[in-house]
Order: structure tokens, then sequence, then C-alpha cells
């Protein structure tokens, strides 16, 4: 598997899914080697990690280069020398090096996260590397996957390619006891609205901090958990804007046992992004049985959550109604419950797995 940082604990929606991802699929018999990026792969996690194999592989540390590098020497590390069954290529910006891998005799499957050439980051030679790996990936490749009914549609509309849907899913967590992580950033359990993500402009970091005090919850403060692989100038102003703002704290990046707990006792999640593929923190915020508000963008709306919960996007008024209408409602047991239930139901990985095996199958056997 190739064209994500590393994992576990390396903050991003593609690491989130491949670790979930590649675990099951190595318990149900593949043998699953993933080439991550030596900067950012932990070193405490070794070369194993629950079944799976790492490939530590140099890539410039900037954000215009390292993807594009790192896909570029991944390709030719599972050509020329581990020679897989499968390469599996996550996301559209790696996926610009499917025809390299076909060159080299590799049946390829690629998964599409999103569009990320609508990305607010990306300047106009990166969007065109971006559109060109798109197209690259869902015409080259030998399998298509898809997260998203709004991804399959793009795809048949600008490719004239049939693709698997298979969404991201979630595995329910153990609720934590303790709350000792949130004292550090003076939080008190269900009186604060959380957002898990990057610091990057399509979140819309500023709407929520906006929104928030627009809406004077007594009491309530404002947690903005996450950070930037690459710090710009867009990170500062959000950094200053939080501390502008009475109730606000950016915790940084969080994982483990810290981010368990920063879900698990919020009162409220939001999410209010302009761009998403599907939602992983979303789908975590209701595997902790969160009340949670999103911004209406079609991948937000594919969830399937009812009205009540979205808000149009870029209306902080709209936004801080929504986040009064939820304080004011005590998040019981039997709610939480309900809504872990439901979320399970829809986005199982083991379900997801066994999907992505077939996929795999299918394309060996071609």
């Amino acid at each position: 598997m190739l064209g994500l940082r590393g994992f576990p604990g390396v903050q991003g929606g593609v690491e989130t899914h491949a670790q979930h991802l590649c675990p099951l699929l190595a318990a149900a018999g593949c043998h699953v080697e993933v080439i991550v990026r030596s900067a950012y792969q932990p070193p405490s996690v070794g070369d194993h990690w629950q079944g799976v194999r790492f490939r530590r592989l140099w890539a410039p540390k900037s954000k215009g280069l390292e993807a594009i590098v790192h896909s570029f020497l991944g390709v030719l590390y599972a050509g020329l020398i581990r020679r897989p069954d499968v390469l599996h290529i996550q996301a559209i910006g790696p996926a610009v090096m499917t025809p390299l891998a076909r060159l080299f005799g590799l049946r390829v499957v690629v998964t599409h996260h999103g569009p990320d050439y609508d990305r607010q980051k990306w300047g106009q030679v990166a969007r065109w590397v971006l559109q060109l790996g798109e197209r690259f990936g869902m015409r080259w490749s030998h399998g298509r996957i898809v997260i998203s009914e709004v991804i399959r549609g793009l795809v048949r509309q600008k490719h004239g390619r049939e693709s698997t849907l298979i969404p991201n899913g979630v595995v329910l967590p153990d609720l934590p006891d303790s709350a000792d992580a949130l004292a550090k950033f003076g939080l008190d359990a269900g009186r604060y609205v959380v957002l898990v993500s990057r610091l990057v402009p399509e979140k819309r970091h500023f709407d929520l901090i906006r929104a928030f005090d627009q809406a004077a919850l007594p009491g309530w403060k404002l947690a903005i958990v996450g950070a930037s692989d690459h710090p710009d100038e867009y990170v500062r102003s959000v950094i200053e804007a939080a501390k502008a703002t009475p109730g606000t704290v950016c915790t940084g990046l969080q994982t483990g046992e810290a981010l368990r707990q920063l879900y698990a006792h919020a009162g409220i999640f939001v999410l209010p992004s302009s761009h998403e593929g599907l939602p992983i923190a979303l789908l975590e915020a209701l595997s902790y049985g969160l009340p949670v508000v999103a911004s209406d963008i079609p991948a937000n709306l594919e969830v399937g959550l009812p009205a009540a919960h979205y808000f149009p996007l870029g209306d902080t008024e709209a936004l801080a109604e929504r986040l009064r209408a939820f304080a004011a409602q005590p998040l019981t047991p039997g709610l939480r419950n309900e809504r872990r239930a439901w979320v399970k139901t829809r986005f199982d990985w083991h379900d997801i797995a066994r999907r992505t095996l077939l996929v795999y199958q299918a394309v060996v056997k071609s």
C-alpha cells in the first residue's frame, strides 16, 4: 500500500483509514506491506504492527514535493524489489504514478478519497498535478475504489469509469472513565465544543470560532484539536483568533488516550468544513455517541444524519443556533448508545475490509 504518511497515530484521514483497514486485511490472510514516509512514521512502532509490515522511505518534508517524490520512490520499490500481487495506491495525488506502476507490470488499485484539487491550500501547479493524478488513477488502474456516492458520480461523469463504493468506517471505542487529559486545557466534561482536524483552510476553523462566540454558551469552551504538517499563515491566524476569543483553546495534535478523552467527554462535535471525502472525524465522533453538527456539503450529507445536524456552509449564525440547541439537550446514556449503534451498523470496518479484499481478488483474477 502506498500514498500515506504512516500509522498508527499519524494525523490525516487517509492515515486513519489505512490504520483501521490494514490490520483487518492482514487478519484475513493478506501479506500487507505499507510504504510510509520516514519523517512521519513513529519510530516506536517498529517494522511490524498488528500483522502489517512497514517499509520506510525518505521523502522531502515539503508540502509541494513530499507526496509525489515518495510515491515515485514507492513505485520503484514495489516494481523493482517487492513485486506485490496488488499495489494499492491511496488518494489521487500519489495516483499520478499509476502509469509508471503499470509499466512495471503491477496490478494497481486506486482509492479515490476526494477531489483534493478543490482544497484551498493548493496553488495552480499542485491542482493540475492532482487533477492529472485523478485522471491517471481512474483511467489506468485495474480497480477503482471510492469512499462516497458523490465521488463515484464524479468518476463516472469525468472519466467514464465505474468504481466500487466502499466507505470509511468506525470501530466502536471503549468509553474512557478517566478525564485527566481535560485538565491540561481547562476543559470540563460535557461542557465544551470540539473540532478534531488538521489546521488547513478547508476545515474553516474561523467559522466555528465566530459561531461559538456568537452562541455565547454559559460555562462552555471550544477545543480545537489538531495541527498542520507545514505550519503557515493560516495556522498562525487560527491560533491568534483562538487567543482572542474567550473560552477557546488550541490543544495541538493529540493522539492515543488524550484524543480518546477529548472525544468522549465533549458536549458537541462540529465539522464546518468546505471539503471532505467521507469525513472520518465525524464518524469517530458518532462512534463516541456525541451530538454532531456539520456543514451541508455533499460529503457530510452522505453520512445520513437528520436535518437538525446540518447547517448551511459558512452561515455562522445558523451554526450558532445549532450549538445553542444541542447545548440545551442533555446527553443521556440512551442517546449516546443509540448514536453508537447507528454508526456501527452503517460504517463497519470489518465489512469494509471484506469488500476491499474482494476488489483485490477480482483484480488478481482479471
